[in-house]
């Protein structure tokens, strides 16, 4: 479509016509959306500002092949990366941008909390006097945490994932922004345990926290239940007649 209307084709059903996947059901608002003047000295914009735009891109494309060139001649650097992908959120472009921050030894590093730490998303240990002042996490690599949050994003939004349970249980009491930092520091803390045993990531299920406390949860369902006025009683499943 700004292909098309860089040409010099201002019709908004023929620009509608042009859309591709999920946006074909929105074809009626899109050509509202589509209405407009549309004059030359537009179209002169719209060329200036486009072509840098496709220069860029050409430059990222690029630049991944160069990427996925020197992947492909190091081999454990590209296990590493394909590691990288078994975890929810995480892409190739995120799991090389990992690698590439912290390399594919994890000797430097004792244990995940200290790459965690390194990277600036682990609570801060602000105390005096024995009082837990703030846990405001503390500066570390911004290149690191800034790709470990967006991947946490990602994972957030995957369906039945042990990552995505862990933002909504947390998100719930803690709000989404501190939820983020918990699912990046587990992220961190995977990649870390992925590297070092070369392994690739099993997930726990959306049904693990679940699981942990069972009994709890139980408890927890069925006091809800009765504050609602229900009378419930617990039968094992199978046993009924």
């Amino acid at each position: 479509m700004r292909d098309a209307l860089v040409a010099g084709q201002i019709d908004p059903e023929q620009r509608a016509d042009l859309a591709l996947g999920h946006l074909r059901a929105k074809i009626p608002p899109l050509r509202l959306a589509l209405e407009g003047k549309i004059r030359e000295h537009h179209r002169f914009l719209w060329k200036r500002l486009w072509h840098p735009l496709r220069f860029i891109e050409s430059e990222i494309d690029l630049l991944d092949q160069r990427l996925e060139g020197l992947g492909q001649q190091d081999p454990t650097l590209a296990a590493a990366v394909a590691r990288g992908t078994t975890v929810p959120g995480v892409d190739r472009v995120a799991a090389g941008s990992l690698a590439a921050e912290i390399g594919i030894a994890m000797e430097p590093f004792p244990t995940a909390a200290h790459w965690a730490s390194w990277a600036g998303l682990c609570p801060g240990n602000g105390e005096s006097a024995g009082k837990r002042l703030s846990g405001q996490t503390r500066k570390g690599s911004p290149w690191l945490g800034r790709r470990a949050c967006q991947c946490a994003w990602a994972a957030a939004r995957t369906k039945n994932t042990y990552l995505s349970a862990q933002f909504r249980r947390l998100a719930a009491k803690r709000g989404s922004k501190r939820a983020i930092i918990a699912v990046a520091h587990s992220i961190l803390a995977i990649a870390y345990y992925l590297q070092k045993k070369r392994c690739d990531y099993c997930d726990l299920g959306s049904g693990y926290f679940d699981r942990l406390n069972a009994d709890g949860l139980q408890r927890y369902l069925v006091r809800r239940l009765e504050a609602l006025g229900h009378k419930v009683t617990i039968e094992a499943a199978g046993t009924a007649a």
